[in-house]
């Protein structure tokens, strides 16, 4: 996919303000070599404050990129593109994010099985002065799972730090029973999408 712009890309470089291995590895997956940098932003915004859950995703996301931007040229470090991603599991207009504690993923989960919820994530990439915001969603339906399975889950310390108090790449994707939408938004980070913006900020014409 990202094959016509690769050399250009490898001259770049390319930081991910997240601490997530789970995100750099996705992008190193596809080609393109990324220095992780955590953002010091505080994620304290009001999603009561914005039109949706998408606006608050990117906006969320933007955030870290601008904070990781601004703290890396401060520096003096070379920094060419920065790309930053929120995602946030969402039930009847509620958001569930990481869990603070063992029981808040335990009455999460217990929450969301048997259920069908949506997964936004919103990636937000800055290259120089240009900057591009998306928004992928995708739907997930839980299957059945009783009180004992779901506290051995929470046991297992997955939950931990996983929006919705689940990794479906671990063992929490036993607890789906479908997805409708881009597997990877709920992973965290939608590929293709990802890679239609970076295709686009080096005017490479996917239609041609």
């Amino acid at each position: 996919m990202l094959s016509p712009i690769k050399s250009l890309l490898n001259c770049k470089r390319i930081f991910l303000a997240s601490g997530s291995p789970r995100r750099q590895e996705l992008i190193k997956n596809i080609g393109v070599n990324v220095e992780l940098c955590p953002s010091l932003f505080e994620e304290n915004l009001d999603p009561k404050s914005f039109s949706g859950f998408s606006e608050f995703v990117e906006a969320t996301a933007l955030g870290k990129v601008a904070e990781v931007f601004d703290r890396l040229q401060s520096d003096n470090t070379a920094v060419d593109i920065v790309i930053g991603a929120d995602t946030v599991v969402t039930l009847n207009g509620r958001i569930y994010g990481k869990p603070k504690t063992k029981q808040e993923a335990f009455d999460t989960l217990t929450e969301l099985v048997g259920k069908s919820h949506i997964v936004y994530t919103g990636v937000v990439i800055k290259y120089g002065q240009r900057i591009v915001k998306f928004t992928e969603t995708a739907t997930v339906q839980f299957g059945k799972a009783n009180s004992e399975q779901i506290q051995a889950y929470v046991d297992t310390g997955e939950p931990m730090d996983k929006a919705g108090s689940y990794g479906i790449q671990g063992v929490g994707g036993t607890l789906v029973e479908r997805i409708d939408g881009d597997f990877f938004t709920v992973m965290g980070l939608p590929l293709y999408r990802l890679s239609v913006a970076l295709l686009e900020l080096f005017d490479y014409n996917i239609d041609k």
